[in-house]
């Protein structure tokens, strides 16, 4: 087993701290695996960690990418692999921390995202989103490929256009492109640990307070000043969720409170996809948490249950 320990689970679970109490303990560093973290200038509504919260530990692809250009999960692992290395070069342990599932899996596959060619299909296919939306091409990937149309939802314009993209320049689905890189032996050998929640609502009670405490802190503000240094409104990191729904708000389509609403079951949505999206993996160690359990409470348990940690 490699010097790597990756720590997943859905949003608002508590990765941050049992991630940074690992690293104090290990000899550790922390190399974020969040979509949206990786954006400067958005730190309120991705829930970055404070500096309170890092308690010292390194962080690594934390506020790496300009939210005005595009970001991709083949740039995070080019990356992100360069920073594992050198965690590891150093005798570090390389703690892998956040709840976007693509990204762990495919730094952790050392999977290689090849760029596709400029053919012009990509360009016909943003005309048809703009002309009959994305809920009508997604119609058509479920034709196509029904268990990536599945996993989409109609909102997700990017994925939907680099599924159907795939699909017309090699014939394959992106599943089945999925499929034959997962046959390929992964590059490393990490311990997976999952925080989940033995009674649902805990989760989504603390999803419900962090919406609240968002906006306590400035979320609007934030919003505000992305948008004052000129970044679009359609910019795949302002798609994000906390930051869209807010802007509607802004622009008197919704009240604060819908707008509120919305996020927090937007929020509870996606941390559902996110542990379908976890549990696939069978070597996960899952660490359930019970009411109450707080931050310390959770990584005493972890070391108590986890062969790897009676080991060290």
């Amino acid at each position: 087993m490699d010097n790597i320990i990756c720590v997943v689970g859905p949003t608002a679970s508590g990765k941050t701290a049992l991630a940074v109490q690992l690293a104090k303990t290990y000899n550790g560093e922390v190399l974020s695996c969040d979509s949206m973290q990786i954006y400067k200038y958005m730190d309120i509504g991705t829930a970055k960690p404070t500096e309170e919260e890092m308690q010292g530990i390194p962080h690594h692809m934390i506020g790496i990418a300009d939210p005005a250009e595009p970001f991709s999960a083949g740039k995070y692992v080019a990356m992100a692999d360069r920073c594992l290395q050198d965690i590891l070069s150093r005798g570090k342990t390389c703690i892998i921390c956040g709840g976007t599932g693509l990204y762990a899996d495919s730094l952790i596959a050392g999977r290689e995202f090849s760029p596709m060619p400029s053919t012009g299909k990509r360009e016909a296919l943003e005309r048809e989103a703009d002309e009959i939306g994305t809920e009508a091409l997604l119609e058509r990937l479920r034709a196509i490929d029904p268990t990536a149309a599945a996993r989409l939802h109609p909102a997700d314009r990017k994925r939907i256009i680099r599924a159907l993209e795939i699909f017309e320049e090699t014939g394959m689905t992106i599943t089945e492109h999925d499929r034959l890189s997962q046959q390929v032996p992964a590059k490393y050998d990490p311990l997976w640990l999952g925080i989940n929640f033995a009674d649902r609502s805990e989760l989504y009670k603390r999803i419900d307070l962090r919406v609240d405490l968002m906006l306590q802190a400035g979320l609007m503000d934030e919003i505000e000043a992305l948008l004052a240094r000129g970044i679009p409104k359609n910019a795949t990191a302002l798609q994000a969720i906390g930051y869209k729904e807010f802007i509607s708000a802004m622009q008197g389509e919704m009240t604060m409170e819908q707008a509120a609403d919305i996020v927090k079951q937007r929020s509870r949505n996606y941390a559902k996809r996110q542990l379908t999206w976890f549990r696939r993996r069978s070597e996960t160690h899952w660490l359930i948490r019970e009411s109450g359990m707080d931050a310390d409470t959770i990584f005493d348990f972890a070391r108590r249950e986890i062969p790897f940690f009676a080991q060290q």
